[in-house]
């Protein structure tokens, strides 16, 4: 097969993430109900808003002592066949009804990007990999009660954290990481050290997902009210009388559209844990935000603070494809190579490990190709223009690539992410309507140091690649030019390409710089809320989740996340017992 006619049998099969929910049969969550079902008014000890990677352990938390409001916009991950199946991963994110588990956004930077809208969160979405935040990383974030950080790690993994199975391709990818130079070996964990190891999972044995959604399975049911398709329009304050602002309750509507009201009783708080763009979002349609923007919107202003939705961030990440000669099993990242130079490097495998079986997932051979959020289905191919992604041209592409030969979607990709980033944006209001995207800029390579971390990882990869042990798995008469060639022409943004791509590394990086999911900040410690998540300048609101970071933790945020809303939520319940006299 010759390098021509394998870069048209790749193209479009670049970045698969893939990933299902074990969600095929639904836990007996007897909190779980339709927003539709709430009353007009109601009372509660603790309102959280977003049931994702943070408010679903907060949640189940708090309900231990008090009674507890979960709010999530979106529906249930379980029994939901896009996200269950791994087969149908790419279905979700070209799903654009507005019942979709994925809201999709494009940055004003030009990269395609997905927001989750699903009980769970990002955890129903994601790539699956489990990894702890560094020590130092606790220690620079203030959370001070180490012991209580190491039990609430352990409390999440419990129920969604699993050892994957090393099998052919990753095996070689990380015997291929120590030989281009990423040592030691550390083996299977979840701690963050500096060299090559095996992380872990939310997919168990059997492939199944465990999603945040799982750990509401620690909840006390008597105290806890699960509301799906409750879409929070913002925080409703208490003004008289009174030094500070108190926020009192919520406004939210159920998806007929009607409009209802939940109340914090005394000594209670409402949590935001809408996410990185959600809860800065959520705090300026409620008049938390910078006075000039929230003024030319219309919104009243309660707290004049200029630093909501400042300092976002999104990790760029860029790879590289590597078709196989041999068939390879189909993998989610396993393993990562943590540099010294502030790279993280990452791979995924498959043979058509994005193609949709139209079944049950199983491993019989898709009945067509499925491209993941590259596929002609999402609409979102950068080199045809918006106007021309009709349904008849998609049909078209979607034919043509299902004639393909079959050898051309073997293989996988080898990532690098770059560590923190240093590169900041900014999110503003683009609408008054709370199930709008804002708009997001990240600003991705503004930091010229974020830029040589990225060549040095695309350099390593390049390494990894020409190794030994992953000698085969690469097709010997394509060199790393035509791998970076070939790279270059899949859709992966909606920036236009140059001529020197495979030349210059920090243009490649530019031109091929995709999101790994993992945007933060917009709502950070110090700026907008204090060390323990109470919004500055107001009362009886906290913000807790990947907002508040300003350095995305470990290789991949969700353990810490999750981690987070165990840690607050016990603090919380500890601060209150404290108060009332009680042990």
């Amino acid at each position: 097969m010759g390098v021509r006619r394998l870069q048209k049998s790749c193209l479009l099969l670049f970045f698969c993430f893939v990933g299902f929910c074990h969600s095929e049969f639904a836990p007996k969550y007897t909190f779980l109900k339709q927003a539709t079902e709430a009353p007009a008014v109601s009372y509660y000890d603790y309102i959280i808003i977003g049931g994702g990677t943070a408010g679903c352990p907060l949640a189940a938390t708090l309900s231990q002592k008090f009674s507890v409001l979960l709010l999530e916009r979106g529906g249930s991950p379980y029994g939901n066949s896009n996200i269950t199946n791994l087969a149908s991963f790419a279905d979700t994110l070209a799903d654009l009804s507005p019942t979709s588990a994925s809201q999709r956004f494009v940055s004003e930077d030009g990269v395609i990007n997905a927001r989750a809208r699903v009980l769970g969160g990002g955890s129903c979405l994601n790539a699956g990999f489990y990894t702890r935040a560094s020590p130092d990383y606790v220690r620079r974030a203030g959370w001070s009660d180490g012991r209580l950080v190491n039990e609430s790690y352990s409390w999440v993994e419990r129920l969604v954290a699993f050892q994957p199975p090393m099998l052919q391709w990753q095996s070689a990818v990380r015997d291929g990481l120590l030989e281009a130079g990423v040592t030691p070996y550390n083996g299977f964990t979840y701690d963050h050290i500096y060299g090559t190891k095996v992380g872990g999972t939310i997919f168990d044995r059997n492939g199944h997902r465990h999603t945040a959604a799982d750990l509401l399975a620690y909840a006390n049911p008597s105290r806890l009210t699960v509301l799906l398709r409750a879409t929070a329009s913002k925080i409703l304050w208490n003004l008289k009388g009174r030094r500070k602002p108190a926020a009192n309750g919520v406004l939210f509507k159920d998806e007929t559209g009607r409009w209802k009201r939940a109340y914090v009783k005394r000594g209670g708080e409402i949590t935001l844990a809408a996410g990185a763009l959600g809860s800065p979002q959520l705090l300026m349609l409620s008049g938390v935000g910078p006075r000039a923007d929230l003024e030319k919107k219309g919104i009243k202003v309660v707290v004049d603070q200029p630093m909501v939705g400042k300092g976002m961030s999104d990790n760029p990440m860029n790879a590289i494809f590597v078709p196989s000669p041999t068939p390879v099993e189909t993998s989610l990242i396993q393993v990562v190579g943590i540099t010294k130079f502030g790279s993280y490097i990452e791979a995924a495998s498959g043979h058509f490990f994005a193609g949709s079986t139209g079944g049950g997932g199983g491993a019989e051979a898709p009945a067509a190709r499925d491209f993941g959020i590259f596929s002609p289905q999402t609409g979102q191919l950068s080199t045809v223009p918006p106007k021309q992604r009709t349904p008849e041209a998609i049909e078209r592409a979607v034919k043509a690539m299902n004639n393909l030969d079959e050898s051309g979607f073997r293989g996988g990709f080898i990532l690098e992410k770059v560590i923190g980033p240093l590169s900041t944006g900014h999110l503003e209001l683009k609408t008054l309507n709370p199930d709008d995207n804002p708009s997001v800029t990240f600003n991705y390579f503004s930091n010229p140091l974020d830029l040589r971390r990225c060549v040095q990882g695309i350099k390593t990869i390049e390494k990894v690649i020409q190794t030994k042990p992953f000698r085969k798995f690469r097709y010997p008469f394509i060199s790393i030019e035509a791998l970076l060639n070939m790279t270059v022409n899949f859709p992966v943004n909606l920036l236009p390409r140059h001529q020197n791509d495979s030349k210059d590394l920090e243009q490649f990086c530019k031109d091929t710089v995709m999101t790994i999911w993992h945007y933060h900040g917009g709502c950070q410690v110090g700026r907008v809320v204090d060390g323990d998540y109470r919004v500055i300048g107001v009362d009886g609101l906290r913000v807790i989740d990947g907002s508040t970071f300003y350095f995305s933790p470990g290789t991949n945020p969700q353990a810490t996340v999750m981690m987070l809303g165990r840690y607050m939520g016990v603090k919380i319940l500890n601060e209150r017992m404290r108060a009332k006299g009680e042990t």
